[in-house]
């Protein structure tokens, strides 16, 4: 089993920067594919920003440019550094983790409990 812990939400003004961080515990060695999923009021949970144990990684086209993944595989860490942000990227942010190489909602075999982001205009 693996435990997936996110910290850094929080309100924000429109063009300010946010941090999250979400840590992995339990049985980590070989995670695969980690990242983080947002989902808004009355919207899908969609990816964010994905990053797989190489280090090569997935945005969604609305966050490129203004965010960046991160992993730190020894210390089971996965950050994601918002900045630019918009009131379109108010949400709740989640932590999701798999073995397998995807990068889908769906193929995420554990979640965090999610973290929430307010931006205001």
């Amino acid at each position: 089993q693996v435990q997936l812990v996110e910290s850094g939400g929080g309100l924000v003004q429109a063009g300010g920067s946010l941090r999250l961080s979400c840590a992995a515990s339990g049985t980590t060695f070989s995670l695969n594919t980690m990242g983080w999923y947002r989902q808004a009021p009355g919207k899908q949970r969609e990816l964010v920003a994905g990053i797989t144990r190489r280090g090569s990684t997935n945005y969604a086209d609305s966050v490129k440019g203004r965010f960046t993944i991160s992993r730190d595989n020894a210390k089971n860490t996965v950050s994601l550094e918002m900045n630019s942000l918009l009131p379109e990227d108010t949400g709740v942010y989640y932590c999701a983790a798999t073995w397998g190489a995807e990068f889908t909602p769906r193929a995420m075999d554990y979640w965090g409990e999610g973290t929430l982001v307010t931006v205001s205009s």
